[in-house]
């Protein structure tokens, strides 16, 4: 697979062809108040709120066992270790150590300036002031090479990690992750690979990420997560990475390979120009989550749990909510969630974080509310959408569908089921 950067206008809608089942082999994340996948589907199952930043991490972060130097992946931006912490762990917990000659890396990643990004600016504006200098504090990864910001991380991490069969860096804005999981699978369908690590980062810096959202109107003046609240206000940013291994189900079979849930089909499907940022399409919505079940050649009706996007704003949480009501128009009863309410946006990797809730839930075989599910919006007050206020038990076929839509009509719907 050949190193490229992907903008989110370069794919179109996906063809519609059948979906050979991909298993999911391998989970590792770094998520606010979550280190590893099972503590944060803990949070999950307990309705835990935990919005601030990504905590405790360079205690538990080990730079050695990499192909690169220890010390400069100690030194590293906080973007680049999180992704080689979570990549190791799906390495890991697929029983994939030592190099990789037919694995690859998709990685979803906002192009906006990293944190060592904006500590080497800081650093080369003040260099005539070194009494103003002497006042930045210290962050990691301000040296020259954090001005590749965008595509750079996902290249780093395939040469540490051993990924012989490359990387690729994928922006679709908030879609980022399922689009980077779709290409993960259509490289395995390929043949171009045998294993694929796919997922996205967000870990841009924080300040530029705030005044963006908040310029575009976009931003919770009270800092509350509130996905389909009937009082929610906008969206509150998050950081953190999420990344999950990719095998042919065939292959994971045949590998006695540990699978926590296979993938059945993606969607794409790209809008284009609509009100604004913040103003999405359902249509768009709608042809994406059309392609996902004309992959998978069975019905949205099978589907008994929906993670939604819903981000808060209530412009766009009312867009989806309408456009998911009238594809499922004839299910009898969807319950839905999103897990934004739990760790709020984390942009580019929110996909994979909603994935990662989702195998949770499969495996431990409850739907989880979400949280603050009090006084949902209008549009889901009639039709076959229901928001999870407690925790329930998912019985019959466990088979759930994720949705993430981006700025720019970056349209993606996901189908996961259990392991038969």
């Amino acid at each position: 697979m050949n190193d490229s950067f992907i903008a989110a206008g370069a794919l179109n809608e996906s063809f519609i062809a059948p979906f050979e089942p991909i298993a999911v082999v391998g989970r590792g994340c770094v998520l606010p108040g979550a280190l590893d996948p099972d503590q944060f589907w803990d949070n999950i199952a307990h309705g835990r709120v935990n919005l601030q930043t990504v905590q405790g991490f360079d205690e538990v972060f080990d730079p050695t066992g990499f192909h690169t130097d220890a010390e400069q992946v100690a030194a590293s931006d906080p973007a680049l270790r999180w992704v080689l912490h979570a990549a190791r762990a799906a390495l890991r917990e697929a029983g994939r150590d030592g190099p990789h000659p037919r694995a690859g890396l998709i990685l979803g990643n906002l192009g906006f300036p990293s944190r060592g990004l904006a500590g080497y600016a800081a650093r080369v504006w003040l260099a005539d002031h070194p009494d103003l200098l002497a006042t930045l504090p210290e962050v990691s990864g301000v040296d020259a090479r954090s001005r590749f910001c965008a595509g750079l991380p996902a290249h780093t991490a395939a040469r540490a990690l051993g990924l012989g069969a490359g990387a690729m860096a994928v922006e679709a804005a908030c879609a980022s992750a399922l689009y980077a999981i779709k290409i993960a699978c259509d490289r395995l369908h390929d043949g171009m690979a045998d294993l694929m690590l796919a997922g996205a980062v967000s870990g841009c810096d924080g300040l530029i990420i705030h005044l963006g959202f908040e310029a575009l109107g976009g931003l919770s003046p009270t800092g509350q997560s509130r996905p389909f609240h009937r009082q929610a206000d906008g969206l509150v940013p998050a950081e953190g990475a999420a990344i999950v291994a990719l095998m042919r189900l065939r292959d994971a079979v045949d590998g006695r390979m540990p699978i926590h849930g296979v993938l059945r089909g993606v969607g794409l499907s790209n809008d284009g120009r609509t009100g604004g940022f913040l103003v999405p399409a359902e249509d768009g919505q709608i042809r994406a989550m059309r392609a996902a079940y004309d992959q998978a050649g069975f019905g949205p009706e099978t589907v008994s749990l929906l993670e939604c996007h819903a981000t808060g704003t209530p412009v766009g949480d009312a867009v989806e909510a309408r456009a998911t009501a009238t594809f499922f128009a004839g299910h009898r009863d969807l319950p839905l969630g999103s897990a934004k309410s739990n760790v709020g946006h984390l942009l580019t990797a929110s996909g994979a974080a909603g994935l990662l809730k989702l195998l949770g839930a499969i495996q431990a075989g409850i739907r989880p509310a979400t949280a603050g599910a009090a006084d949902p919006i209008g549009e889901l007050s009639a039709g076959p959408l229901r928001l999870l206020t407690a925790n329930e038990p998912w019985p019959g076929s466990r088979r759930a569908a994720l949705s993430a839509f981006g700025f720019g009509g970056c349209n993606a719907h996901l189908i996961v089921e259990a392991f038969d």
